[in-house]
């Protein structure tokens, strides 16, 4: 198994406020890894670290010599002055017309490469941010809220070409969703997080779980995993950690 990447007691602080503290991880080639946890948990500092976008205030983060990383942001700001099309979007990465086409085939965006960035939907956005990351052909595949302003359907879809894509490139993934009940169910590894590691491993199936099966029907459920998870420790209100022996998590 080929090591990428690895998180070794990685922390953050900023304006006086511990955002990480004492994050370990370690992300393989062939792998998918989703981190999730509530909103402020500390999720997108920690792909911000990963990448060597921020630099951490404790800790450090190893990564493979030469490693190539195909990034998925999480947000896109565009300015509906300077339309823009999706084609001339992704030569602003240096490709050429021949390989965005096949990125854009890759993801199931071809359709939309002479449409203007601005009318596209919010899944067609998704794909096309997709096919940019596959631009550089990565050994590393990093989506921060992949399916984020994307309907339930358009969702399912995605992780299914998340897992694909894996497949097919033989990359490692990190993903990030704020939704801890809804991860791909081809998840590898699960991490929860809340300022810190509260804990981590497989997904586990919902195929059962009536809350998924009125939501998405037997077929659709088996592609989704609810994440439970108990630890000796809960957070208040501002994820702070309160000591407790018989207290529970839950990031509801």
């Amino acid at each position: 198994m080929t090591r990428l990447l690895e998180a070794r007691q990685l922390g953050f602080r900023a304006n006086e406020q511990q955002i990480l503290s004492d994050v370990e991880l370690s992300i393989n080639r062939s792998e998918i890894t989703t981190i999730i946890g509530p909103n402020g948990a500390g999720k997108s500092t920690l792909l911000r670290l990963l990448l060597n976008l921020s630099q951490p205030t404790s800790g450090s983060v190893w990564r493979k010599p030469g490693l190539v990383v195909g990034y998925m942001p999480q947000k896109l700001q565009i300015n509906p002055h300077l339309p823009i099309t999706v084609e001339r979007f992704l030569k602003l990465a240096g490709a050429s017309r021949q390989a965005i086409g096949a990125a854009l085939e890759r993801t199931g965006a071809s359709k939309v490469m002479q449409s203007p960035l601005q009318n596209i939907s919010g899944g067609e956005l998704q794909r096309v941010l997709l096919a940019r990351a596959l631009l550089r052909q990565p050994q590393l595949l990093v989506l921060d809220e992949p399916v984020q302003g994307v309907d339930v359907t358009g969702q399912i879809e995605l992780y299914q070409l998340i897992k694909t894509l894996r497949d097919e490139l033989d990359c490692g993934v990190i993903m990030v969703s704020h939704d801890l009940h809804l991860v791909m169910a081809a998840t590898d590894t699960v991490i929860c997080l809340n300022q810190h590691i509260c804990c981590h491993g497989h997904p586990e199936s919902v195929s059962s779980h009536p809350a998924y099966l009125e939501l998405f029907g037997r077929k659709h459920s088996e592609d989704l995993a609810l994440y439970t998870h108990h630890h000796d420790h809960c957070h208040d209100s501002h994820g702070d950690i309160i000591d407790d022996d018989h207290s529970e998590c839950n990031h509801d």
